[in-house]
Order: C-alpha cells, then sequence, then structure tokens
C-alpha cells in the first residue's frame, strides 16, 4: 500500500485545488491561543500559492454553531487568505468562480453542514464540484469516517499533503521501533489509549500511566482517589494491573498544590498531577529508553496543572532517545516551551496518532492509497 502524494510535476496554475485542512485551533476570547496546527499547514499552501492553484480551504471547527472567520483571520499572519461565510451553496460556488490564480478562501465549518459527519454522499458531491484536485493535508482528523476525509478522495483525483505524509512516515517508524521503548500514556479517554497499550504491551519495556487515566488504574488497585476523574468501571484494567511491565504513579498533586503519596489521598481531594517522585522514576526510565511514545498529559493542563508534564518534557528534550510526541494538551505544552525542534516528531494528531498506531493505518490514509 503505497500513499498518492503530491507529484512534483503536477500542472496546478489555474487549477482548483480543495484542500482538507485541520484549523480546529483552541480559541479564547476570540484569539487563537495555540497556532500549532495552523503553522505546520503554511508550507503546503506556500507551494499551492507559488504554483498558482485557486485553493479552496475546508475545514471543521468545534461544533456546528462554531465559526472559522476568526481562524482566518489569523491566518492572515502567515499568507493571505479570504473567508466565505458558506459551506456549499451559492455563495461558496460563485466566490469560487472569481479566483485569481494563487488566490485562497477558506469555506466556512464543514459541521454546519449535516452531510460532513454523517458521511453524506450528496454533501460530498456539492463539495466536489468546487475542484478539480483533492489534496488531504488533515492527519489529525483521518481517522474519523466523515465525508470531507473519505468521500472526497474517491470524487476527484487526490493526494496526501506534505504534512499529512510527513505524519504517516514519521509513525511508521514507531511501529518497529529502537529498543528499549518507553510509552507514556496520559490524558483522560482511556477507551482510546488502551487498545494501544495493549498491542505495545509486548514490544514496550514499560509502559507508564498518568494523568487521569491512572486514577482508573489506582482505582482499580484499590487506592483511594477521592473525587478525582475516572472511569466507572474499571475491570478491563485488572490484567494490566498485574503485568510487570505497566508502572503508575507514587505520588500525585493534589487540588490544593499538596504533594501526597498514593495511599494518602483523601475521599474529599481530587488528584490533578503526577507528584516529583513520580517524575523522577520517570527520569530514570528514559536514561534507559531509546524509543518514547508520549500521548496526553500527566495532568489537568486546562486547569492550570501542567508542571509535572513540563517537567517531563525538559527531561525528554534532554534525552537521546527518539521521542515521538501527540495529544492536544501536550501538543501545546510542547508549543508553550517551543521545544517542538527537540523531538524526533511531534503530531498534529491525538486520537488519529493513537489509530494509526494501533491499526497501522487509518480511514483517510485507504482512500489515499493506490
Amino acid at each position: 500500500m503505497k500513499l498518492s502524494t503530491i507529484p512534483k510535476n503536477l500542472k496546478l496554475k489555474g487549477r482548483r485545488v480543495l484542500i482538507r485542512l485541520d484549523l480546529n485551533e483552541p480559541i479564547e476570547n476570540g484569539k487563537v491561543v495555540n497556532d500549532f496546527r495552523i503553522r505546520r499547514i503554511i508550507p503546503t499552501l506556500q507551494f499551492l500559492v507559488k504554483n498558482g492553484a485557486k485553493i479552496v480551504v475546508i475545514s471543521h471547527r468545534g461544533e456546528k454553531e462554531d465559526s472559522l472567520k476568526p481562524i482566518a483571520l489569523y491566518l492572515n499572519k502567515f499568507i493571505k487568505v479570504g473567508f466565505v461565510p458558506d459551506v456549499c451553496g451559492s455563495v461558496a460556488s460563485d466566490s469560487i468562480k472569481m479566483m485569481a490564480d494563487g488566490s485562497i478562501i477558506i469555506l466556512e465549518n464543514l459541521r454546519k453542514e449535516k452531510g460532513e459527519e454523517k458521511n453524506g454522499l450528496n454533501f460530498a458531491k456539492k463539495l466536489a464540484k468546487f475542484a478539480d484536485i483533492y489534496i488531504n493535508e488533515a492527519f489529525s482528523v483521518s481517522h474519523r469516517k466523515h465525508a470531507s476525509i473519505v468521500l472526497l478522495p474517491k470524487l476527484l483525483p487526490s493526494y496526501a499533503g506534505f504534512l499529512f505524509t510527513e505524519e504517516v512516515t514519521a509513525l511508521s517508524r514507531v511501529i518497529k521501533p529502537k529498543q528499549p521503548l518507553l510509552m507514556i500514556m496520559g490524558g483522560a479517554k482511556s477507551e482510546t489509549k488502551l487498545p494501544l497499550i495493549k498491542k505495545y504491551l509486548p514490544k514496550a519495556s514499560s509502559i507508564f500511566v498518568g494523568g487521569a487515566l491512572a486514577n482508573s488504574f489506582l482505582k482499580e488497585d484499590g487506592y483511594e482517589i477521592g473525587k478525582s476523574l475516572a472511569d466507572k468501571n474499571t475491570k478491563a484494567l485488572s490484567p494490566l494491573l498485574k503485568n510487570k511491565k505497566v508502572f503508575l504513579p507514587v505520588d500525585v498533586v493534589v487540588r490544593n498544590g499538596e504533594v501526597k503519596w498514593i495511599d494518602e489521598v483523601l475521599k474529599s481531594e481530587c488528584i490533578v498531577d503526577n507528584g516529583p517522585e513520580s517524575i523522577f522514576i520517570l527520569e530514570n526510565m528514559i536514561g534507559k529508553a531509546k524509543t518514547v511514545i508520549v500521548n496526553g498529559p500527566l495532568g489537568i493542563y486546562q486547569d492550570g496543572f501542567g508542571v509535572g508534564t513540563e517537567k517531563l518534557l525538559k527531561i525528554l528534550a534532554k534525552s537521546n532517545c527518539d521521542v515521538f510526541i501527540g495529544g492536544g494538551d501536550t501538543v501545546a505544552l510542547v508549543s508553550k516551551l517551543k521545544l517542538e525542534k527537540k523531538f524526533s516528531f511531534v503530531s498534529t494528531g491525538g486520537g488519529a496518532m493513537l489509530d494509526f498506531l494501533v491499526n497501522e493505518t487509518l480511514p483517510g490514509i485507504k482512500v489515499l492509497s493506490r
């Protein structure tokens, strides 16, 4: 299976290119607060502009009521773009007809149309009429069977973008990693993390479970976790707890900032981060590893408890390991600390990265493969 990438000799001048991006960046008070994904797709847009294409950007943002207009305004800091408050109607159609070679317009949030998430063929056909070529540059949402991901490639000559190809190439290295392999799984979504943990148990030397994910493990292991976020049903974790490769935090930070051993947490307390002793243990594990996979933060980053994850990232940045990082909150901290270039690869995908490592492909990859 070979990914269909953009040919160097592809004639683009005057041709309409429908490019699927992931512009779903966090916005607070109308302003973009993390532009990691935006910065990663600029080289592809610049290539298309340089070669005279008429570039029609499609993307989603949050839910159907959210607009891409603030993103379009922000993009103008990097490259000139226009915004069209329409997805597939006459306003979008008329705007595309008036485009000049080398220009870019961004259509409104795809999720305003039911056909996107419902994978509607009629919706995909309306979008396909806008273009001569389709490019997927949204690896981070290519685990979803949405119309813009899996149907458009069947209706137009289609290619994987530069970043998309880079994601697949880099993450493919993790499938057969340099040994020893250390996995650090954080965040809160056990249903997405457990398949990866189970698949990589045979090939990993150690798997450290942190973040809210660790709360579920601690709960199943009989520890008091108080009011901490955890799964209601944790029985499926029991076999993993018996595996000597799986490690949990030995100390934690509770919401009032106090550091406690895991057997000291009270019913009234909430675990918000890993403690310093757990980070020290992780540092020793990293010193013995050659490959490290990180997905998800060790603390409740969105509430300001990112100290543990920041310390971990700084340790990894100084290591000699191949380090692969994914997950929105983790990547936000990488960006904040300006450490992107210190790691082997920082993925734009969280769930997509996990699914790719488990299944070794994605719905969006399959339709772009020849």
